[in-house]
């Protein structure tokens, strides 16, 4: 990653009404190896690059932790009421994830098991595309970034499948629904 294309998410993610929020209010969040991530950080970006506002098309903000010492449904559901109460005032809703608990639900899901992961980190290598496996969080007065792919073509409006665990159905899914939002995203074909 280059510090020339950190500043420059930095720069949009500061400008970010739906995101800024949330990461002026990070240490009231309170969760272990806790990562802003995915979709609202790259569709903010594509609102930047394509001209619409920045939280155009923005249903729902990830954030994900890493708790192995509790993987209880429970657990996640109050954690994520919990977090998604500090934000009700936000017109996106708020996805509050235990990435140590995936690997309890994925296969009913999407019908295939997952290996454990072992982190957060861990987790984002697996995530969709590589212009959404990006994790942000404050650190310092700045941004510590999580992007196993870079942040190339997260910066430069480019869909392109991270094939580690998902399925071309999966990726075709989602580039569907996000062309129709973001008619200028470049989509890297599944078999390209």
């Amino acid at each position: 990653m280059r510090a020339s294309e950190q500043a420059e998410l930095e720069g949009i993610v500061f400008k970010s009404t739906l995101l800024l929020p949330i990461l002026r209010a990070w240490r009231e969040i309170a969760l272990p190896d806790c990562w802003l991530v995915a979709g609202a950080v790259a569709q903010t970006v594509w609102n930047h690059v394509f001209g619409p506002p920045l939280t155009h098309g923005i249903n729902d903000v990830d954030i994900v932790y890493f708790d192995a010492d509790d993987l209880s449904e429970e657990s996640e559901a109050n954690q994520a009421a919990r977090v998604r109460d500090m934000f009700s005032d936000l017109p996106a809703w708020i996805d509050v994830k235990n990435e140590a608990r995936v690997h309890c639900w994925y296969e009913a899901k999407f019908g295939y098991p997952i290996s454990p992961y072992t982190s957060t980190l861990d987790a984002i290598t697996s995530f969709p595309t590589t212009a959404t496996a990006v994790g942000l969080r404050p650190h310092e007065g700045a941004l510590e970034f999580c992007a196993p792919f870079g942040l190339s073509d997260l910066l430069n409006g480019v869909a392109r499948p991270n094939k580690k665990q998902i399925t071309p159905p999966i990726y075709q899914q989602k580039v569907n629904r996000w062309t129709a939002v973001w008619p200028g995203l470049k989509v890297v074909n599944w078999d390209d």
